[in-house]
């Protein structure tokens, strides 16, 4: 591995879109980065299955962390070094973060039942019903399941008490609760800051000093990434009529705040990682 004094973990769903186009100027961004020798580890709530595509068309290299924190996958040879407890998955090497399947479909049982909720597993949709339900091609919303340590599902016809307390009962078992727009995830022990710790250490004994941790995220995942950077590039997008997204207040001065909106906004991002 070259010698970098900065590693960018960048939450990346709302960048690179399932259906859609890429975020304006993000393709060149990850080029400015490669050319500057900075590894970007992109962290994702999608499986493994649903990053083949984003990884082979953006030329992504690094390593990336999915499913929420669950598993940091490592590309073949990428470190020249022996991790502890790693293991095989598909192309990539792969340090659990979680319990590997089905500890994920079988929390989500347990937890359903003890709080009398009703919930849907996408497992148990046919493959009709899971591309309805994802608004998703067969082959992608197949993809979208394909999971190793998570379990992903949907609430059925619940109120928000109901929700609420499924949510305690996880929380009271110390399970992963994430959310994903309509849908849900539960594992067992995923966790995005810690998945960061874990590929920090590998950096470091491939380098031999610790890098800097520079965190690159959208409102609805900054939460979760930003705790463990040293530096935090928070992407703010704009409504129609002009109103900023979210309304928590930046938590302390090593947040900065860039608008996806701007025309220069990955000039200024990259200006921001560059600094020593």
């Amino acid at each position: 591995m070259r010698q970098t004094s900065t590693v960018v973990f960048c939450a990346v769903d709302a960048l690179v879109p399932i259906r859609g186009q890429i975020q304006d100027g993000f393709d060149e961004f990850c080029l400015a980065l490669e050319h500057a020798n900075v590894p970007m580890v992109w962290v994702t709530d999608r499986s493994r299955a649903q990053m083949d595509e984003p990884l082979r068309k953006l030329g992504h290299r690094h390593p990336f962390i999915g499913e929420a924190g669950c598993g940091v996958y490592l590309p073949e040879g990428y470190f020249h070094l022996r991790a502890e407890g790693t293991v095989r998955m598909g192309r990539f090497t792969c340090i659990p973060i979680a319990e590997p399947q089905p500890a994920g479909a079988q929390a989500l049982e347990t937890v359903a039942g003890e709080s009398s909720v009703e919930v849907v597993a996408l497992k148990s949709l046919s493959s009709r019903e899971l591309s309805q339900n994802l608004g998703l091609p067969a082959r992608e919303a197949e993809a979208a399941r394909q999971r190793d340590f998570d379990e992903l599902f949907f609430f059925a016809g619940t109120s928000e008490d109901d929700v609420s307390r499924f949510r305690e009962v996880a929380r009271q078992r110390k399970l992963s609760l994430q959310r994903h727009g309509v849908l849900w995830s539960l594992s067992v022990g995923g966790n995005v800051g810690r998945a960061v710790r874990e590929l920090l250490k590998l950096y470091e004994r491939a380098l031999r000093f610790r890098p800097n941790a520079a965190g690159i995220a959208t409102i609805e995942r900054s939460e979760m990434l930003f705790p463990v950077c040293d530096r935090r590039v928070l992407l703010r997008k704009k409504s129609p009529g002009g109103e900023t997204d979210g309304t928590k207040e930046k938590e302390n001065a090593k947040i900065r705040e860039h608008f996806l909106s701007s025309p220069d906004v990955w000039d200024s991002v990259l200006a921001e990682i560059a600094v020593k």
